[in-house]
């Protein structure tokens, strides 16, 4: 890998390089996966509604309020009763986002905007206990709740539509590196090398290219662990070993407690292929590649480090890189960290996700 500049520094990998945008990204449906609507258990989704809805009452409390100490106050009162609606409404959608998500889509929206009047009575309930909010006003809190809720439902509509081109671009684009044929022809020319030699390292070969295409073949999932990216990973490395020798040097630092963290599918593979197409391909002396893991508290590290020796490799136009972040963060949101950096001759990718 080897930069263009500071943020953006991968070019096309066997995984990602053959895909367009006209491709016809929509017509191969058996690849989207699974919208989830009620997906709220995040911390970012968590935050962004709160925010909406306390936008929405502090503007709300400006009516009948001439001067802003009274605002404040008006707004401190209906913010006692409205965020722990807001956050019951929250958790019980997270709860019961399995069986909500089962339903039809105009059943889902009945059920959250239901939900959302029984949250706007509760929060007006409370206040009225209080004494703080006489008389209590339910038919018009009910009504809110049914508002705000619609307006957050049509944000995680927007949201989980927004998983599917993303998650279908980069399906299609790992099927289709698995039959270009510079990487396949140089798995078969390698394992056709060995068969007489060692055929035992044939055989290897070809169960490791067999399981690549069993991957991308599988049927879709919205993540997978650490632990089954980095054994794809190591398959793939294996391949190029056989290709590379000794110009492919590979260096595993892994952290069994951090296996268990969820990535999008084949979204470590691409960073590992760079590495060795931007590092070790252009090098007549190959390069160094590190790969680590490490658990820290409730988040796991993931760094992906190559030596791009002075001179070699042509420079990247990103775009592997963009898709492995935006995979990344349409499924972690505010959770995940994504960073690049080059300095005295390594290049270095760094995710960060929650455990």
């Amino acid at each position: 890998m080897t930069p263009t500049t500071a943020s953006q520094n991968f070019d096309d990998s066997t995984l990602h390089g053959g895909l367009t945008p006209a491709d016809g990204i929509a017509a191969v449906s058996p690849f989207v996966p699974s919208a989830m609507l009620f997906d709220t258990c995040h911390v970012g989704v968590v935050l962004r509604v709160v925010l909406l809805v306390q936008a929405v009452v502090g503007v709300g409390a400006m009516f009948g309020t001439a001067e802003p100490l009274d605002w404040l106050l008006r707004f401190s009162l209906l913010t006692g009763g409205v965020l722990p609606a807001t956050l019951a409404w929250l958790i019980a959608v997270c709860v019961f986002k399995g069986r909500l998500n089962r339903l039809d889509v105009s059943l889902q929206w009945l059920a959250g905007t239901v939900m959302g009047a029984v949250a706007g009575v509760y929060g007006c309930g409370l206040l009225s206990l209080m004494g703080l909010l006489l008389p209590a006003p339910w038919w018009a809190s009910g009504a809110s709740g049914v508002l705000l809720s619609a307006m957050v439902l049509a944000g995680l509509f927007w949201r989980a539509k927004a998983r599917t081109p993303a998650a279908t671009a980069a399906r299609l684009a790992e099927l289709q590196s698995r039959i270009r044929p510079h990487f396949l022809f140089n798995t078969l020319n390698s394992a056709i090398a060995l068969v007489r030699a060692e055929p035992a390292k044939a055989e290897a070969v070809l169960e490791d290219l067999s399981e690549l295409f069993r991957s991308a073949l599988a049927d879709p999932a919205e993540s997978v662990t650490l632990g089954q990216e980095i054994a794809l990973a190591q398959r793939y490395l294996e391949i190029e070993q056989i290709r590379f020798g000794e110009r492919l040097r590979v260096q595993w630092s892994l952290d069994a407690s951090a296996d268990a963290a969820r990535l999008p599918p084949l979204l470590l593979q691409p960073l590992v292929e760079n590495a060795v197409r931007h590092g070790v391909e252009p090098s007549a002396s190959g390069a160094q590649l590190r790969i680590s893991t490490l658990r820290r508290g409730g988040s796991v590290v993931i760094k992906v480090t190559n030596s791009a020796p002075a001179g070699s490799g042509q420079p990247g136009h990103g775009l592997a890189l963009t898709n492995v972040r935006e995979r990344l963060f349409l499924l972690h949101d505010v959770q995940a960290q994504f960073k690049t950096a080059f300095k005295d001759g390594l290049f270095q990718v760094r995710l960060e996700i929650p455990l």
